[in-house]
């Protein structure tokens, strides 16, 4: 299947393929393609910083920053006064109606992103920002608020008061990245880290359209791990994600970053090593390994831990600087896919300096589940030129796209097991910072990917926050 890449951000059409006549062979599926369609303008002076190398408004781990629900699409940011900022648009239009939700951003630290979730029982948007490692703030909408967004004001009455807990549930004095998923039921579910970078546990809490309650935590900061240079006895498992696939199966890839810098060969280095994957049949209440094994028990004693036998589906050590909760999707046969990146081995086995190593020579590499059950993995041939993350998205002919730093998709096609990678718009005119956020839920409602950029600026001086929109095959 033929490829063109988009040289000075240029748009790569489609081209339609002759209908068929009665009886005769179905045409194949079209392979990856955009189509850049728009770009619409969120704030003009968002708020700018640089920490732990990202901005609080554009971290890829935000779930969701940018989100679509029956016809309407919701964003969240922060102002250059520090307020955050909830808005929503109708489908196609070019101008968003914005709330400001009574809260300001306590910190100049790029962990502390809001979180937009749905909970289809009872038609709320939820927000949950501002924490790394400490409290939280949640805010809700009122009920019907996204069932009626045509007949519906946009208006600061229509979400509640700031909150520190989830309606009185406090969860937990250390809370990190907030991620928001709803269940095949319509509930709503929330996925943190309790304690902190190095030694913490993954956890669950749960809104059924009543009240908020905590189902516990999945995962072991315990445990020993050794490495050919020393040993680490604590540890947190960071996720690429955690989703459910149109069967109701909820899947997570993660690496572990350990806590104690023996295991490197470099304390310029990053702890993060293996690429593991779970999944769970029954809402994230049991953990299975890819065998079906069971290897941890929401809210019991025996969590998933890095001891845990069949784990891992991409060995790594922590000499490569493999990025953590960089992205995950899942195809239309419920197979799950992950972007991960790090260092190869053909630049050296030991790096040295985690960001400039990962710039001058990080690599992209799509990982996935094939139908007979074995795990694939294909180096994506467009260098990262960043530390950053990538985001991952399939459409609905299961063609695969990474959004790369700066803004650049790459796209990979079904037809070839996902193994033809190649640039399909190079970014050109965005002046991204470097990550970017995507709105997953868009794709399968209306067959166009959405992406969250903001400009580059300097220092603190505020710059503008965007979505761009492209056109996927039909």
């Amino acid at each position: 299947m033929r490829r063109r890449t988009l040289l000075a951000g240029a748009l790569l059409g489609t081209t339609a393929a002759p209908a068929l006549a009665s009886g005769t062979a179905r045409a194949a599926a079209p392979g990856p393609s955009v189509t850049r369609t728009g770009r619409t303008t969120l704030d003009s002076r968002a708020i700018y910083f640089v920490s732990y190398d990202g901005l609080v408004n554009n971290n890829s781990f935000q779930k969701n920053g940018l989100l679509t629900h029956k016809g309407h699409q919701y964003a969240a940011w922060y102002t250059a006064d520090r307020d955050a900022v909830v808005a929503r648009r109708a489908l196609g239009d070019t101008t968003w109606q914005t709330v400001r939700v009574g809260h300001t951003l306590r910190y100049d630290d790029s962990h502390n992103v809001i979180s937009l979730g749905v909970s289809r029982t009872d038609g709320r948007l939820h927000l949950h920002m501002d924490s790394h490692s400490d409290g939280f703030t949640y805010v809700k909408s009122v009920a019907g608020l996204l069932d009626d967004p045509a007949g519906t004001s946009w208006t600061p009455n229509r979400f509640g008061t700031p909150q520190s807990t989830l309606d009185g549930l406090a969860l937990t004095p250390q809370f990190t990245y907030p991620q928001f998923v709803a269940t095949p039921e319509g509930r709503l579910q929330l996925s943190y880290r309790a304690g902190v970078s190095g030694n913490g546990r993954n956890a669950l809490a749960e809104y059924d359209g009543t009240r908020w309650t905590a189902l516990g935590e999945w995962s072991a900061s315990t445990g020993t791990y050794t490495s050919e240079h020393g040993s680490s006895t604590a540890r947190n498992m960071y996720l690429h994600g955690i989703d459910y696939d149109r069967n109701g199966r909820l899947h997570s890839f993660f690496t572990w970053r350990e806590q104690n810098a023996a295991v490197m060969c470099s304390g310029g280095g990053i702890t993060n090593h293996d690429t593991g994957y779970v999944y769970s049949d029954d809402r994230g209440r049991t953990w299975r390994n890819d065998a079906g094994t069971v290897v941890g028990r929401t809210g019991g004693a025996d969590r998933v831990s890095v001891t845990d036998p069949g784990l891992v589906v991409d060995p790594l050590n922590p000499d490569h600087s493999l990025m953590n909760q960089e992205s995950q999707f899942t195809d239309s046969a419920g197979r799950p896919h992950a972007i991960i990146s790090y260092v190869p081995g053909r630049f050296g086995q030991c790096t040295t300096d985690y960001v400039a190593d990962r710039t001058a020579h990080g690599r992209a590499f799509h990982v996935r589940r094939s139908a007979a059950g074995t795990w694939r993995k294909t180096e994506i041939p467009v260098p990262l030129n960043s530390s950053q993350r990538t985001k991952l998205v399939l459409d609905r002919h299961d063609n695969a796209y990474a959004v790369l730093p700066y803004g650049r998709i790459a796209g990979a096609s079904a037809a070839s097991d996902h193994t033809d990678w190649t640039l399909l718009y190079d970014g050109a005119g965005l002046n991204a910072f470097g990550e970017v956020v995507v709105d997953e839920t868009r794709i399968a409602q209306d067959g166009v990917l959405s992406v969250m950029y903001q400009e580059r600026s300097s220092g603190t001086t505020p710059s503008p926050l965007h979505v761009v929109d492209f056109r996927l095959p039909a």
